[in-house]
């Protein structure tokens, strides 16, 4: 009765086995797993945007784009060539988004905030006040008197000495939202 057991208990075990062998996927039985040779499709991610990069439809040729939302200055030369790109502290009255022109230029004078500004560069007008770029002598880029209308877009220095050197009269000014 005990050979009946133990042949019966083989039996078993050789048809669960049978069974594991069959369910199991082909050539996986006693062999290390090898990679797929299939790749896996990797999920789908954007590249994130690059906060330094030109915004799109901003014109052509040489230029300074100017993105209000970004705070943000390009000073761009022929199609696309960006040669300096910096931020900025916008003034309370801001120029809508279009298209202008330099109109004129300062080397130094006083702010319409009473600041000691220097590299004075003008492109539009809103309601009486003048909009332009420059950079306040101290360096400071702080923010405007909310309770003042100022045209002022203040930069650091050495970015109002590019500015300087770069937008002379007649040089377009493109304003993004």
């Amino acid at each position: 009765m005990v050979a009946g057991l133990a042949a019966t208990a083989l039996a078993v075990v050789g048809f669960l086995a049978y069974q594991a062998s069959v369910s199991a996927p082909a050539g996986t039985l006693g062999k290390p797993r090898s990679p797929s040779a299939a790749p896996t499709v990797p999920s789908v991610e954007q590249k994130p945007k690059d906060p330094l990069a030109l915004p799109a439809r901003t014109s052509t040729g040489t230029r300074v784009v100017y993105a209000l939302g970004e705070r943000r200055v390009w000073l761009v030369t022929g199609k696309k060539r960006v040669s300096r790109t910096f931020q900025v502290m916008p003034s309370t009255v801001h120029p809508k988004p279009g298209s202008y022109a330099v109109t004129s230029r300062s080397g130094q004078v006083s702010g319409s905030d009473g600041a000691a500004i220097e590299h004075v560069v003008r492109f539009a007008s809103v309601d009486k006040v003048t909009i332009g770029f420059s950079a306040a002598v101290n360096g400071s880029m702080s923010a405007p008197d909310p309770e003042k209308r100022t045209g002022g877009v203040r930069m650091l220095r050495s970015d109002g000495d590019s500015m300087w050197r770069f937008a002379t009269i007649g040089t377009k000014v493109v304003v993004v939202p």
